[in-house]
């Protein structure tokens, strides 16, 4: 995990949290500044991803405070097993809990989901990747999860790369203009993704030298027909409605990638608890 990855939505999570305030743990008076350490246990099976953000949560309330991984960021882990210990004063550790299970809990989430998808097309060659379709001010670590999961990182951002999509095509038929003349002023660099809905869409992409074509909502078979029509050299993305239960049918029909935006928005959270014990 890269240095500082994460540390601004802790933050963010910790204010919205008003975790420096907490009101219930104020009223133990000293009590609350005695050491304490706080044990992260799994309730189900699932990868784990998110230890180094869960960290950053309490060493922003207390500096002091130290995480111990038990196991490995992308493990399978079975229930009971133990995540991670934290230790620190009971202030802390009570302050950040919460956000710490919020990360956890979600990212581990989002990288079992993104596991399964990519144990389901073993074998394939195709490689299983996200879409833009990310929480709100949480996509750099979402697409850390993936990432953990197995899954490659795509286009993070509408700077990242061209994705000519269905709104452009209609904005492009309205000016006249044509695929190809619009590539040309196309910022060196940057690589090219062009969603097609017809033949005649893929044909035309393919006249204008576009390499990666994005078939959206588009069943097996016909991307297999498209991998046909396409040729070697070619990248075909499937996308749109795809879950890790049917991700291999697609696969199998060609694609070369699988994205699939379930990954990050409709991944269940992992079942983790959070046990608190103090220090003599």
């Amino acid at each position: 995990m890269a240095d500082g990855l994460g540390l601004a939505e802790v933050r963010a999570a910790l204010a919205e949290d008003r975790a420096a305030e907490d009101v219930t743990t104020r009223l133990l008076g000293p009590a609350a500044e005695r050491p304490a350490a706080g044990r992260f246990v799994a309730e189900g099976r699932f990868v784990a991803a998110g230890l180094p953000v869960a960290a950053s949560a309490f060493r922003e309330l207390e500096p002091a405070a130290c995480l111990d991984a038990s196991v490995a960021e992308g493990a399978w882990v079975d229930p009971g097993a133990l995540l991670a210990t934290v230790r620190g004063s009971a202030r802390a550790l009570l302050a950040g809990e919460r956000v710490a299970l919020n990360f956890l809990q979600h990212l581990s989430g989002v990288a079992t989901a993104t596991r399964r998808a990519v144990e389901a097309v073993a074998g394939t060659g195709a490689t299983i990747t996200h879409t833009r379709k990310t929480t709100p001010g949480l996509r750099a670590v979402e697409l850390y999860a993936v990432h953990v999961g197995g899954g490659v990182v795509n286009r993070a951002s509408l700077a990242d790369a061209v994705l000519w999509k269905d709104n452009h095509w209609a904005l492009l038929d309205a000016s006249g203009m044509s695929l190809a003349r619009a590539l040309t002023a196309l910022p060196p660099g940057l690589g090219v993704m062009v969603e097609v809905e017809t033949d005649a869409q893929l044909d035309t992409a393919l006249a204008a030298g576009v390499r990666h074509v994005l078939a959206d909502n588009q069943p097996p078979e016909r991307i297999a027909a498209w991998v046909r029509r396409a040729g070697p050299g070619v990248t075909i993305e499937a996308s749109g409605g795809i879950t890790p239960d049917n991700a291999r049918a697609y696969a199998e029909a060609g694609a070369t990638r699988v994205s699939i935006g379930a990954l990050t928005h409709s991944a269940p959270a992992a079942p983790i608890s959070f046990e608190l014990a103090l220090h003599s």
